[in-house]
């Protein structure tokens, strides 16, 4: 039997797996382009989160934008597994090299750096939250939102899950974790998706995203553990769904 834990209002969502060709078929399949960020370079990672907050938030600035007069009241969960790998690798290898290094890159090796990038064009100045985990990643960062709106002072929380795709360190720190008895679930390639909660509230006709302690329910539809998106696949099915306006209700596992 299954023990709920909470409802929440699926506000909006939207997801984007930029493999051109090779995504047909998978939820936001988009070119490999993507809009450049001030003060981000070499990396995917900051522009890849960039670019799924924006979709899902609305144009910073722009009436009507899911922020608005929220600002205040609006927190932010980043989930990862490996953060900006590639970000962290240039930066030792430039070290390694004896090459000057380039300041932009301690900055951006902290995986919240875009995310603060992201509350200076929205007034946002809620809680700001990293999640890595081996076993859920997905799964936490629902359980971390699920917590901070149980705090009457927020209003909403915009859960944001991203991977680049796995380079040679991440490869080799696959093939030792697997060794111990772990299976990482990475994405095959860049993916990133992001969902914005709020709590339930009369009248609402959003969607409901059940968080559930058992597996009963869980939402998978072909992109599971073990699918091109990794521990990616089930979250971004919500991202895309919400997108879509599809408003039935989710179970989601958090076991």
């Amino acid at each position: 039997m299954s023990a709920l834990m909470s409802h929440r209002a699926v506000v909006g969502g939207t997801c984007l797996v930029p493999w051109g060709d090779e995504a047909s078929g998978l939820p936001g399949a988009a070119l490999k382009e993507l809009p450049e960020v001030v003060g981000f370079a070499i990396s995917r990672f900051g522009p890849l989160v960039h670019a799924v907050a924006t979709a899902c938030l609305g144009p910073a600035g722009a009436p009507g934008n899911r922020v608005g007069e929220h600002g205040t009241r609006t927190a932010i969960v980043l989930a990862t597994l490996y953060g900006d790998a590639p970000t962290l690798d240039t930066a030792t290898q430039w070290t390694v090299a004896g090459k000057l290094n380039n300041p932009l890159l301690f900055f951006q090796s902290v995986n919240t750096s875009i995310l603060s990038h992201l509350t200076r064009r929205y007034g946002i100045r809620g809680p700001l939250t990293c999640v890595s985990a081996v076993l859920d990643p997905a799964g936490d960062a629902l359980r971390v939102a699920d917590a901070l709106l149980e705090d009457p002072e927020l209003y909403q929380v915009l859960v944001i899950g991203v991977e680049t795709k796995p380079n040679e360190r991440v490869c080799r720190a696959g093939e030792s974790v697997v060794a111990e008895g772990w299976t990482p679930r990475l994405p095959a390639d860049d993916a990133a998706g992001a969902l914005l909660l709020r709590r339930i509230e009369a009248g609402t006709e959003a969607a409901r995203l059940t968080l559930s302690e058992t597996s009963t329910g869980t939402v998978s539809r072909g992109g599971g553990p073990t699918g091109p998106l990794g521990w990616l696949g089930r979250f971004m099915e919500l991202c895309a769904d919400a997108g879509a306006g599809r408003h039935e209700a989710y179970l989601y596992d958090l076991s």
